[in-house]
């Protein structure tokens, strides 16, 4: 394992205040983009991906960014609970001024992702989501691509590197190594672990789905204001991401997904091997890069509990600067030089 040492190069209380044009100047300087298009780069900052497309994928309509040459190296970058494709909307510019095509999907239960049958198990167990990306890619005829994720998604992220290393070329995992079974999630965490999952025990409950029901976006602030304590995100930047919890089906699978965890809800037959061969936490074989941001306030594993679920070209990178849990959207260029460096080996 290699240490990767990747500043963040841009400060808390400016980020939000600076224009494309000072942004690409640090990319250039992490190596991210020509000093030409840096010169070029004269638009005010990136509040949205712009117009997204939409796609029939397995058993969903996937509303999706898409971003950079058609032509280019595929990315595909994944967001978590409780966030959404606004995660990447710094770092997918980045990508694309660089000639990558960088693909941000909506997960199932969030934004425009809908389900084709109203007969769909509403079902948010890792291994589903994990065939959705499969069946996006099969859909837009993506062979293999380098895969991002945070939260949910670098779980997603994780397991399609571990079930199908032929079509992932690189990792990019924030918080490193995290996939799951519901065997090993019965033993349990001291107190004080325990207690940072106070709302998966919520959730439980079925108090706590009529809480999440009736109070979606006070319930997913306040998860952000604890995993990213130093994160001075503003109103509009919450906004942005919260509408996509007005998705129809968002509740269902973010409860399922947290009792299913917990053996509490059944998964569905047809996804058992794929469990059975996550529970035994492969080893994921192809290039990797993890990242953890120094000020993450939500649970999560210590660097060096899973540096060795790596066997291919690992490195681990903190973030410095007062980094929380959604490391995408508050270290925009630190993720997108890890993206690049994954993928180019």
């Amino acid at each position: 394992m290699h240490s990767l040492n990747i500043p963040d190069g841009i400060d808390q209380d400016r980020r939000r205040f600076l224009g494309t044009a000072a942004k690409a100047v640090a990319a250039t300087q992490l190596g991210l983009i020509a000093p030409a298009a840096a010169q070029q780069a004269t638009e005010a900052p990136a509040t949205s991906f712009g117009r997204l497309n939409q796609i029939d994928a397995g058993v969903l309509s996937v509303g999706y960014a898409d971003m950079g040459p058609a032509s280019g190296p595929p990315v595909i970058l994944l967001h978590g609970w409780p966030y959404d494709i606004h995660t990447y909307v710094d770092v997918a510019p980045l990508l694309a001024l660089k000639g990558y095509r960088v693909i941000v999907p909506y997960l199932r239960g969030y934004g425009t992702t809908r389900f084709l049958s109203s007969e769909t198990v509403r079902n948010g167990q890792q291994s589903a989501i994990a065939l959705d990306i499969i069946a996006l890619m099969d859909a837009l005829k993506i062979e293999k691509a380098t895969i991002g994720g945070c939260d949910w998604g670098a779980r997603t992220a994780c397991i399609i590197a571990a079930l199908w290393p032929e079509r992932c070329k690189a990792l990019v995992s924030v918080s490193g190594y995290l996939i799951g079974s519901q065997e090993a999630n019965k033993m349990p965490l001291p107190p004080k672990a325990e207690l940072q999952w106070w709302y998966q025990y919520y959730f439980a409950t079925e108090r706590g789905r009529a809480g999440y029901e009736a109070n979606r976006q006070d319930f997913a602030k306040l998860i952000w204001q604890i995993a990213s304590p130093k994160w001075d995100f503003d109103d509009a930047t919450f906004n942005r991401s919260a509408a996509s919890f007005d998705n129809s089906d968002h509740v269902g699978i973010v409860i399922h997904n947290y009792r299913w965890r917990l053996g509490l809800a059944e998964g569905e037959p047809k996804y058992d091997d794929l469990e059975k061969r996550l529970a035994e936490l492969p080893v994921i074989i192809v290039p990797t890069i993890t990242l953890e941001g120094d000020a993450n306030g939500a649970p999560h594993p210590n660097p060096s509990a899973y540096a060795k679920k790596f066997s291919g070209r690992y490195e681990h990178g903190t973030i410095d600067g007062g980094i929380g849990h959604n490391l995408p959207q508050e270290a925009p260029q630190a993720f997108a030089k890890a993206v690049v460096e994954a993928g180019d080996h």
